[in-house]
């Protein structure tokens, strides 16, 4: 934890690597504090502006968070995904290097409501598949699904889904998804979500309704997906046409 005042790299910029390699580090994990700016200041020998400013650039990546009255920490690790592209969730947790585990798998039969009818073009009444999927890493769940199926598909609810679901489908089924119909917001947990989740009932979490086609742009899929607000950011890319 020292800085090189005769060196070209101008201080902010050193302090700003030191407490990268702080946060890096883990010390500083589960929300402990991060030393104060006065004491860090005294350590590099600078003003306490210029350790604000190694600070502030780590703030604006979202690395830590600045509670005022509180202190300086690390912020939450959090998973980011994209929406340019299709991806199964199994396919989107695997290119960012988190091995996924199934703490709940729960399959029944459900007649569609309205909105599920409608969806799948079917009368209401319908018997579907109905899977349950609660789904995180090696530390806790994440992640709550409810999955619809059409009944053209012929699932049975005997099937392994414990497998990748789409890797499912395509292998067994012969069904093969090609794109989605989203949407995204912000809503409050309720009873349930809370309990699956280990969060506290009324706790923002990121909803995530899901409508899955075929290659022939026939509905296979109402998915709908519950994920905990402090593990997930969701970007899009964003294309000008000229």
């Amino acid at each position: 934890m020292q800085i090189n005042h005769a060196s070209l790299i101008p201080l902010h910029k050193q302090i700003e690597d030191l407490i990268r390699e702080l946060v890096e580090s883990g010390k500083y994990d589960g929300g402990k504090l991060l030393p104060k700016e006065e004491e860090l200041a005294r350590r590099f020998g600078v003003s306490r502006n210029t350790v604000r400013q190694g600070i502030y650039k780590l703030v604006l990546e979202g690395l830590l968070i600045r509670k005022k009255g509180v202190g300086t920490q690390i912020a939450p690790k959090t998973i980011t995904t994209h929406l340019d592209e299709w991806h199964s969730f199994t396919q989107e947790m695997t290119r960012r290097g988190v091995s996924l585990k199934n703490y709940l798998v729960k399959v029944s039969k459900e007649g569609a409501d309205t909105v599920l009818a409608e969806a799948f073009q079917i009368d209401k009444d319908t018997q579907l598949i109905k899977l349950e999927r609660l789904r995180g890493d090696d530390k806790a769940p994440f992640v709550y699904f409810i999955s619809w199926f059409h009944p053209r598909l012929g699932l049975t609810g005997e099937e392994n889904f414990h497998r990748p679901l789409y890797q499912l489908l395509e292998q067994d089924l012969s069904v093969f998804p090609s794109r989605s119909s989203e949407e995204l917001k912000a809503v409050a947990a309720d009873a349930v979500v809370a309990r699956h989740l280990n969060i506290q009932e009324g706790s923002p979490v990121l909803y995530r309704k899901r409508l899955v086609y075929d290659a022939g742009n026939r509905s296979i899929e109402y998915n709908i997906g519950f994920y905990r607000g402090d593990k997930f950011t969701y970007s899009i890319d964003i294309k000008r046409n000229t």
